[in-house]
């Protein structure tokens, strides 16, 4: 990361500040009753991909797939493209229509193909085949933000990042942990005071939670290990 974004992305972080929940044991017991429910369950796929080979391209592949697609999609579709080409010089190699079969019934199973293909040939230009592990970099590609660039960063490289999709923000706000208007503000608020230790796990946790138990309408809050402390901002009905 440059200076200059590092700069901005600091700014903007203790201006968002005052919008989070700064007790560090706050953010221990979410982790530990997150880590509670967790046992026994399924990891999110891009997870479970990382889990089965440190591979920064597979992790890049799969979190574009994903979008707006379900786990139970996107896992099989996934090793199924991987059977195919499973590093950037062999999918820069394929036709996009092969990219696209192999990856439907994904959303936008078409475009995702074609900036799947574009992504491997920049790699394996510009790069060498290998995916670059900085955020700038990653965000230069058509089609990266900050979510799939911070998973690439955490899951691929295992290096600390704070991915924050539609389940993070839409949970920590619900929560009131949090006050922010878009997931981007809430990564920036949650880097100024979530203790790093949990800031890879994060985005695991609260995925499943938020996929199983926190659901976008009528969550089961009767079931919510988290609801002794949930204050239910915008929760009009629930289970």
């Amino acid at each position: 990361m440059s200076k200059a974004s590092k700069g901005a992305d600091v700014a903007k972080a203790r201006a968002l500040a005052q919008a989070l929940v700064h007790e560090p044991a706050k953010w221990d017991a979410l982790m530990a009753t997150l880590d509670a429910w967790a046992e026994g369950k399924q990891e999110p796929v891009v997870s479970r991909q990382a889990e089965i080979s440190r591979d920064p391209f597979k992790v890049l592949v799969a979190t574009i797939i994903s979008l707006r697609t379900t786990d139970e999609v996107t896992g099989p579709v996934s090793e199924r493209l991987f059977a195919l080409a499973s590093t950037p010089k062999e999918m820069a190699a394929l036709p996009v229509e092969a990219i696209a079969e192999a990856i439907h019934p994904a959303n936008f199973y078409i475009s995702k193909a074609e900036r799947i293909r574009d992504i491997a040939i920049r790699i394996e230009k510009e790069f060498g085949g290998k995916v670059p592990s900085d955020m700038d970099t990653l965000l230069s590609f058509k089609g990266v933000g900050r979510k799939t660039a911070n998973l690439v960063l955490t899951e691929g490289f295992d290096l600390p990042g704070i991915c924050v999709d539609v389940h993070v923000h839409r949970i920590l706000n619900r929560m009131g942990m949090v006050k922010t208007k878009k997931p981007d503000d809430t990564e920036m608020a949650l880097r100024a005071v979530l203790p790093q230790r949990h800031w890879k796990p994060l985005n695991t946790r609260l995925v499943a939670f938020g996929q199983q138990v926190c659901r976008p309408q009528s969550p089961w809050c009767s079931i919510c290990p988290l609801s002794a402390t949930c204050k239910r901002v915008g929760v009009e009905r629930t289970r």
